[in-house]
């Protein structure tokens, strides 16, 4: 047996060394890319009936079409014969593109990609492993779950008792405050860990903080503002995901449209609010990317742009050639789905980059994109498909992004049309995505075996678009939303649950303070209205209401300051109940905004 089992072993070993000498080559078998030793399934709850009855457990493979490790795993690990034996043994192996189902992409989001879980036939997680593993090591895993079912931990408690307010507990906050500057790089910026990116939410904490007059706020800001900007690809543009090694040297060279959308609007707020070109620059070094390798035909994006250009083989060297030499040797794989969650966010990125910057072919663009949702991907009721076909939808991101696209653009607009789908969406995810007898939402409409879970990122980005569409709309249910999703992430157990979570803190400081509140009064095709409405628009609040109310259009949604009748287009600052006089330039306007502004501090007091 030990000479049998050390043959083996040599001959994977040197079957490996072959596979990979040959990929180095360019010599590989077509067949070696594509043909697979497992019989993979597709996601159901069919899965957990069959494992029931033919007592074999089940094996997901969550991973990403983009992943350079995720294609070392198909190509070394499952091709191994003892791995795939086992395989078809004792279980039933499903694959996933964490993309496609953001449900299981939500419930499993921090073993990253790939993520190898096994379950029970009863949707327990019986174990989980973040990253690549290697043949061996993935024989010991498989074989030791066979021997021993159960589960390596029992699953995570819910809390017993959620947050009575809305408002973070004094406790709570302070820990979040210290953990914010505790986790910060003050040599490089970014978080203090191996994998440098931007944490969108804590650099827009750090700008806010900034604009209330924190210096050290802002050399935080600056600091992962510029470290980010080492993840541009320096020729064809668009940034990488992340980097590793603890610098911004190493990067990780796929390109997400949620990453692209993230870090444009991120660097437009910065722009905004910071005055930087260099900051301005990065946004449009993103949309040459996004417009160059992810613009679909019909005006939407499309999903990502893979790390490799051989599957498996790192591409270090492909990525530090001129455009001419990358284009000699191909393209890296497109992902040509579209999401509507991806696309929401890139509207609302585009529609910042507009407020911040008055380029108008943002605003066209953005406005040309959520045409395309509209026609391609809205449900009944004002929610969103997440790709063509959704079988296992819908799901909260999609609908949530859109939402947010269009409470944007009636920012940027002023148009009531966009006002009007941000409510619909609003009200499609609190009949869709509440949860039952607690706070807070669920990622997806729970129709499976495994329960839909609520998350950080989605709840804080709920809380703050919840809150904002009702300062800008008034509906008292928008409101109620806001404090629904508030009180889920006020829980202690929840709001510590993680390194850092300065969005948390955003949405506290959001919920507990009224916005800059700058109207425009004057007719659309008023040139001197425009004006005004565009200096309001490049007013450098990060936390803002910006109104445009035509008289001729009728009364506002949302009459809760009555402005005066003038002959000639004005501008007001409104906040606490009270307005300012009118403004007619943009000095004045700036000025009053300013006034108000330096009434509101960090924490909610006034």
């Amino acid at each position: 047996m030990l000479r049998s089992a050390t043959t083996r072993g040599c001959n994977r070993h040197f079957k490996h060394f072959l596979a990979a000498v040959l990929v180095l080559l360019g010599l590989a078998p077509a067949a070696w890319a594509t043909d697979s030793a497992i019989a993979w399934r597709t996601w159901d709850d069919a899965q957990f009936a069959e494992a029931r009855s033919s007592g074999k457990l089940i094996l997901l493979d969550l991973e990403a079409v983009w992943c350079h490790w995720c294609h070392v795993m198909d190509e070394q690990t499952y091709r191994d014969p003892e791995v795939a034996e086992l395989i078809a043994r004792h279980y039933l192996p499903v694959k996933v593109d964490s993309d496609a189902r953001p449900d299981l992409a939500e419930r499993y989001r921090d073993y990253g990609w790939p993520a190898s879980i096994i379950l029970d036939a009863d949707g327990r997680d019986v174990i989980k492993r973040a990253g690549y593993i290697e043949p061996p090591v993935m024989v010991q895993l498989l074989q030791a779950v066979v021997d021993d079912p159960r589960p390596e931990a029992a699953p995570d408690a819910a809390p017993q008792v959620y947050a009575e307010s809305a408002l973070l507990a004094p406790a709570t906050r302070k820990s979040l405050e210290k953990r914010f500057l505790e986790t910060h790089d003050d040599r490089n910026g970014g978080l203090l860990q191996g994998q440098k990116f931007i944490d969108r939410d804590t650099t827009e904490y750090a700008l806010l903080r900034a604009r209330q007059g924190d210096p050290a706020a802002q050399r935080m800001a600056r600091r992962d503002l510029d470290g980010g900007l080492h993840l541009l690809d320096p020729v064809w543009g668009g940034v990488y995901q992340y980097s590793t090694h603890g610098d911004w040297k190493h990067p990780h060279y796929e390109k997400l449209a949620a990453v692209q959308a993230a870090y444009l609007r991120l660097y437009a707020l910065a722009y905004r609010i910071l005055g930087e070109p260099r900051y301005l620059r990065a946004t449009s070094e993103i949309r040459r990317y996004v417009r160059d390798f992810l613009a679909s035909p019909a005006g939407a994006i499309y999903a990502s742009q893979d790390a490799d250009l051989v599957q498996g083989r790192k591409a270090q060297d492909y990525f530090r050639r001129n455009d001419q030499a990358r284009r000699k040797q191909g393209i890296p794989r497109i992902d040509t789905h579209v999401y509507a969650r991806e696309n929401g966010q890139m509207i609302a990125a585009l529609a910042m980059v507009y407020s911040a910057s008055g380029d108008a072919s943002a605003l066209t663009e953005a406005q040309a994109m959520a045409q395309t949702m509209l026609r391609e991907r809205s449900l009944h009721g004002g929610g969103f498909r997440h790709d063509a076909s959704d079988p296992a939808g819908p799901y909260l991101g999609d609908t949530l992004a859109m939402g947010q696209g269009f409470l944007a653009l009636f920012e940027a607009t002023g148009e009531r049309v966009w006002l009007h789908r941000a409510w619909a969406a609003a009200d499609f995810i609190d009949a869709n995505f509440r949860a039952n007898g607690r706070p807070g939402y669920r990622t997806a409409v729970p129709h499976s075996v495994l329960e839909a879970v609520s998350t950080l990122d989605e709840n804080i980005a709920l809380t703050r678009y919840f809150n904002l569409l009702a300062r800008y709309g008034g509906r008292g249910q928008d409101r109620n939303r806001a404090e629904q999703a508030m009180r889920w992430l006020a829980t202690p157990e929840i709001a510590l649950s993680r390194l850092t979570d300065a969005g948390i803190l955003l949405a506290a400081f959001e919920i507990a303070n009224d916005p800059v509140h700058l109207t425009v009064v004057g007719e659309r095709n008023d040139p001197a209205a425009q004006g005004l409405h565009t200096a309001a628009l490049a007013y450098p609040a990060g936390y803002r209401r910006i109104d445009w109310w035509a008289p001729s259009e009728g009364p506002m949604d949302n009459p809760d300051v009555q402005y005066p009748a003038l002959p000639q287009a004005a501008a007001f600052a409104c906040g606490e109940g009270r307005c300012s006089l009118p403004a007619f330039d943009r000095k004045n306007l700036t000025a009053l905004a300013d006034r108000l502004e330096r009434t509101v501090t960090i924490g909610g007091v006034k």
